[in-house]
């Protein structure tokens, strides 16, 4: 039997607890160590709990528990802004990113991108999915070792190149391909990841320093980036999500500016490769980590063949617990985006003020002990046996900041897990459990995962 942990409040409390300030030790910690940070503050202060500014962050309430999260997400988006809240991510997304906008804008960015990720067109991506994932497995020997992380990644920033700008192999392929990857790549060093948290490490001194080399490497992932978008504006009956943005027009007949398309294409490019690269190495990890959570997939997937219809393989019921469990147990993203109130708002007993901002805590629901009892031990059945609100599971969000591609990731994962799994057998090359690890503003598989073919 599990106690909730109830937000502290008495009736004269009209603001929740919290941390007083942050020392340089607290916010190493937060970049650092957040999950057991976030677990020690809820542990002392409640689900709900108030945390104060640090370095470019603005002070916010952190919310954790399902309650105050379906506060949250039913309450009426005009009373917020978010993009505001996004300040973080402009220097890897640029400034018209629909991330950073709010109201009427980000409506309309919203319903100009939506038919991208859904219906006919995950018929198409499925296919580029299967062969991408089918051509590396080509060239995988018995007794190979790598790190899945690099594969995964391999694998999903192909997914993008081809399903997202519409570029094959070919000169381009390979120049975008290779300087993706180095600027990607930049994050798994500590140094580059602090640089996103601290602005006092922003400076441009030359491609010698941090931020410097990040810059330059943006610099010409944006160059590539902007010869494709000339290159195609002629052009734009493609499958691809570039040939969507470059064709669709508002309700004024307005077309997105080169600015506005080039802010999208980053923001698919972190939101749909990094965050889906990092779950699917997760994936594989716990598979193969657990020995009959391996046979009882393996025992699914034989019920499908290669001629399987990939939306139908995507149905598969325990491929889909083991996904979700996989998104519940370290999730990619450890809050979904934050809300600014536009105005006074009484949340959850509380008085809050205009401009406070509420953060929903995605690893502290995923991990709430009435919810999921026994929250650090990898179990898919959860997901067979019980069927979760969408304020109690939230790897993508919530209300009108869920992800947009939820529907793409999920699809791509359970392809991919399907695509190597009936194929090629694998292993762990080390037994011992591998931990979360920041990477940039997300969270990954620490050491990659290495595997090896069997």
């Amino acid at each position: 039997m599990t106690a909730t942990i109830k937000a502290k409040k008495s009736n004269d409390l009209a603001f929740p607890q919290g941390i007083k300030r942050y020392g340089l030790k607290g916010i190493l910690n937060l970049i650092f160590r957040p999950l057991p940070t976030l677990e020690s503050n809820r542990n002392r202060y409640g689900d709900i709990y108030y945390s104060p500014a640090f370095s470019s962050f603005p002070p916010f309430i952190v919310v954790g528990n399902p309650e105050g999260i379906e506060a949250l997400f039913t309450a009426d988006p005009d009373l917020f802004n978010s993009g505001t809240s996004n300040a973080a991510f402009q220097p890897l997304l640029g400034s018209q990113s629909i991330l950073q906008l709010d109201g009427e804008p980000h409506k309309k960015r919203r319903k100009l991108l939506m038919p991208s990720f859904h219906g006919q067109r995950l018929q198409t991506y499925g296919e580029i999915i299967t062969n991408i994932t089918q051509a590396i497995l080509n060239g995988w020997q018995k007794k190979d070792i790598f790190s899945m992380r690099e594969v995964t990644q391999e694998i999903t920033l192909s997914v993008i190149l081809q399903a997202v700008f519409g570029i094959t192999q070919g000169d381009n392929y390979q120049s975008l391909r290779q300087q993706l990857s180095c600027y990607l790549d930049l994050f798994n060093s500590p140094l580059y990841t602090s640089t996103l948290f601290l602005p006092i490490l922003q400076k441009n001194w030359g491609t010698w320093t941090p931020w410097g080399n990040f810059i330059d490497q943006r610099d010409k992932v944006y160059e590539l980036l902007s010869q494709e978008i000339d290159k195609r504006a002629t052009t734009k009956d493609g499958e691809d999500i570039l040939s969507l943005l470059l064709s669709v027009t508002d309700e004024q007949g307005e077309h997105l500016t080169k600015g506005e398309v080039m802010s999208e294409l980053m923001t698919l490019l972190f939101a749909g490769h990094e965050t889906t690269a990092s779950a699917l190495a997760w994936a594989f990890y716990w598979i193969h980590f657990h020995p009959e959570i391996y046979h009882n997939l393996q025992d699914e997937l034989d019920t499908i063949n290669v001629d399987t219809d990939p939306m139908e393989i995507a149905k598969l019921p325990y491929l889909n617990a083991v996904v979700s469990e996989t998104l519940r147990i370290y999730p990619i993203a450890l809050f979904a985006f934050s809300r600014t109130l536009k105005t006074s708002w009484e949340f959850m007993g509380y008085s809050l003020e205009t401009g406070m901002s509420l953060a929903p805590c995605i690893y502290l629901v995923h991990h709430h002990p009435d919810i999921y009892p026994n929250s650090k031990q990898f179990q898919p059945e959860r997901f067979l046996d019980s069927q979760f609100s969408p304020y109690e599971f939230i790897p993508f969000g919530g209300s009108n900041r869920r992800c947009l591609g939820y529907a793409l990731a999920l699809y791509e994962m359970k392809l991919v897990l399907a695509t190597v799994l009936k194929q090629v057998n694998l292993k762990l090359v080390d037994s011992q459990p591998i931990l979360p690890v920041r990477r940039g503003f997300t969270m990954s598989p620490q050491g990659g995962v290495k595997m090896q073919v069997i």
